[in-house]
Order: structure tokens, then C-alpha cells, then sequence
């Protein structure tokens, strides 16, 4: 079963890159450059708690992946004693 925080940077048609989750039919976020998407990726995978961001290719295919950490959470849970 696949993380629900997964996040795929992709080629879009119609230029430019986006963000989307697997099965969404939506991008998250829509970017002129790669590098842009793939840093808005991490952000996002990020403040969901961590998981993975594949990185496809102008083809298609995926040519790098990227383990990305939980973020830096402004609430975290106290410590129980």
C-alpha cells in the first residue's frame, strides 16, 4: 500500500511542471521549472508527515526518487511520562 503523503513531480502537456498525489486526477501545484516542482514537492510531502517524492522524467518515466523527512511540526505531541 503506497504512503498517502507520496507526492510525484511530473511533465505537464502543456509545459511547465506539476505536483500531484498518485491517483489524483489534479495537480497540487503547477511550476515553470523541475527544479521549482521538485522543491515544492519536498515542502509539501514534508509538512504532510514525510514519504516519498519520484521524480519523472520530459518522458514520462521515473528517474530519481527522494525520501523526504516529517517536517518540522509547530505542535508536536508531549511527552508522556
Amino acid at each position: 500500500m503506497s504512503n498517502p503523503n507520496n507526492r510525484d513531480v511530473v511533465p505537464n502537456p502543456d509545459g511547465g511542471w506539476d505536483v500531484v498525489k498518485p491517483g489524483s486526477s489534479r495537480a497540487s501545484t503547477h511550476h515553470n521549472t523541475q527544479a521549482e516542482a521538485i522543491d515544492r514537492g519536498r515542502e509539501i510531502v514534508g509538512n504532510a508527515g514525510g514519504g516519498e517524492l519520484r521524480i519523472h522524467g520530459r518522458d514520462g518515466r521515473i528517474r530519481d526518487s527522494d525520501t523526504i523527512p516529517p517536517g518540522n511540526d509547530p505542535y508536536p505531541p508531549k511527552d508522556r511520562k
